[in-house]
């Protein structure tokens, strides 16, 4: 074995001795997990549509190396998705928007427990070293003053708890739009995700920042979007 391959070699082995990991060669793809609910999962919409897939063209449109991978599940809840969260992350992730707490609002349920559970994704989500972008979620005018404030202040509190990328309301742009939302008026259409996807775009440029120089941790696989 010629001298200079040997010293590769021991310089990746003494890398992973040191408990670190090399930095991601040019050719492999960033692997994001769009990690939510039905807004995540591209409900009522063709697959090309959904949030995922939209958003991994745009990401690949602007030169990222990226595959964006969609663990929506509709209906979920933050405890729901707490539930599942080992077995929706693929072996090969480096970061995850967390996109998750419409369904608990919808349905009334106590901020404090949305809250607790998406600081429990969080944690765990950082114990596997993986970069994370937090979505925020608004809760119905009609569940009250109160109701609304408390769970509007979940995202900007964990956030700033665990340092993590926050982008405030999800459905920014799109909401209450009736020409960008399905005729329920709760999930977008197309046009609407395209809306979501392009005001989204730096936050999730900054954590494909923060997740380059990061080589995938164990996990179990996902469906992806190719």
């Amino acid at each position: 074995m010629k001298r200079h391959t040997v010293q590769l070699v021991l310089a990746v082995a003494a890398l992973f001795m040191l408990g670190l990991h090399p930095a991601k060669t040019d050719q492999q793809e960033t692997v994001i997990v769009a990690f939510g609910d039905s807004l995540t999962a591209g409900y009522g919409l063709p697959r090309y549509q959904s949030f995922p897939v939209q958003l991994q063209a745009a990401l690949k449109a602007r030169g990222a190396k990226v595959r964006v991978v969609n663990a929506g599940v509709s209906g979920d809840t933050a405890n729901a998705g707490l539930k599942r969260l080992n077995w929706s992350l693929p072996p090969n992730a480096d970061a995850v928007i967390v996109e998750l707490g419409a369904n608990d609002a919808l349905q009334g349920l106590p901020p404090e427990e949305a809250k607790r559970a998406l600081a429990e994704i969080i944690e765990q989500l950082q114990a596997k070293d993986l970069k994370v972008l937090l979505t925020g979620m608004v809760a119905p005018r009609n569940m009250g003053k109160d109701y609304v404030e408390e769970f509007a202040a979940i995202y900007p509190d964990l956030a700033v708890r665990y340092d993590v990328i926050l982008y405030p309301f999800f459905l920014e742009g799109a909401a209450l739009n009736l020409g960008l939302m399905l005729p329920d008026g709760i999930h977008p259409n197309g046009k609407g995700v395209a809306k979501i996807v392009e005001n989204m775009l730096p936050k999730v440029e900054e954590l494909l920042a923060q997740a380059e120089s990061h080589s995938p941790p164990d996990g179990m696989a996902a469906h992806d979007t190719e």
